[in-house]
C-alpha cells in the first residue's frame, strides 16, 4: 500500500469521500500534482480538503512548495483547508501520520 492509499483510507474512515487527484505523465514520466500541489481531494457535508501526502521527512518542503505556489491563495480563498500528511513508521514498525495544517 502506498502512502496516498494510506491517506486515502484514513480519510474515509473519518467520514470523507475522498478521490485521487495526482496523475501520471506517461510521456514526461512525471507525476502531476492538481493545482501543482493537490494528492487526494476529501470532501464531507461540511468542508472540503486538499492533502499533499509525502513522507514525514519530506514534510517541510511540500509546505515550502505549497506556499510558494501561485494556487495556493486561490485554493484558501475558495474555503478549502490544506493539509499535508508525512507518513512514517513509528518504534513498533506500525504507520503514523503527522499532520501540518495551512
Amino acid at each position: 500500500m502506498n502512502l496516498t492509499n494510506r491517506t486515502t483510507l484514513k480519510l474515509r474512515e473519518q467520514g470523507y469521500l475522498c478521490e485521487n487527484v495526482e496523475k501520471y505523465n506517461y510521456f514526461t514520466k512525471r507525476k502531476n500534482d492538481l493545482f501543482g500541489f493537490i494528492d487526494v481531494v476529501a470532501i464531507s457535508k461540511d468542508e472540503t480538503l486538499a492533502v499533499q501526502v509525502t513522507s514525514k521527512s519530506n514534510m517541510s518542503s511540500r509546505i515550502k512548495k505549497i506556499s510558494e505556489s501561485d494556487n495556493y491563495p486561490l485554493v484558501m480563498g475558495a474555503g478549502w483547508r490544506i493539509i499535508v500528511h508525512g507518513w512514517f513508521k513509528n518504534k513498533k514498525n506500525r504507520w503514523e501520520c503527522k499532520e501540518f495544517e495551512f
